[in-house]
């Protein structure tokens, strides 16, 4: 089973917008990586979990846009900045297909190094913003598929 990690793409500055929704080079990034994605046949998910931040909400729905296919997004606690990210681990125990998280950092980074590494710190991934990390758990156990970041799929 594998999961997607995916950092939200750039959001405009806090003192522009409190709510922080993307910025035109967000939503550039977005594309482009849902863009790549889709054609080395990346990605394969028919969920995208999402937290309620504006920024980590309009990154997934440009990037389920972007791979053209019917992805249904959800909006689920525990994939903000500073969430535990033993609660999400706990929550990937028992799900038996594909799923995106679009989240934040320092979340992610913790999240993907306690699944492959059993422990949060210190991290062992960098996530750039609209960067994502592709982890697979066989038997128990989850190792890393695949990692981009933005200049890689420019």
């Amino acid at each position: 089973m594998q999961i997607y990690l995916i950092r939200h793409a750039h959001a405009v500055d806090a003192t522009e917008d409190q709510k922080r929704p993307l910025s035109a080079q967000g939503r550039k990034q977005v594309k482009r990586l849902a863009r790549f994605l889709c054609e080395k046949e990346l990605l394969d998910t028919d969920e995208c979990w999402h937290s309620p931040l504006a920024r980590s909400v309009e990154t997934a729905k440009l990037l389920a846009d972007g791979l053209h296919q019917s992805v249904r997004l959800v909006e689920v606690d525990g994939l903000q900045g500073d969430d535990d990210p033993a609660i999400m681990a706990e929550r990937l125990k028992t799900r038996r297909h594909p799923v995106a998280l679009v989240g934040h950092e320092p979340h992610l980074s913790a999240l993907a190094s306690l699944l492959v590494a059993g422990v949060s710190e210190p991290p062992r991934f960098v996530f750039k913003k609209s960067g994502a990390v592709a982890l697979e758990r066989r038997e128990g156990v989850w190792a890393v598929c695949w990692q981009t970041t933005p200049q890689l799929v420019r």
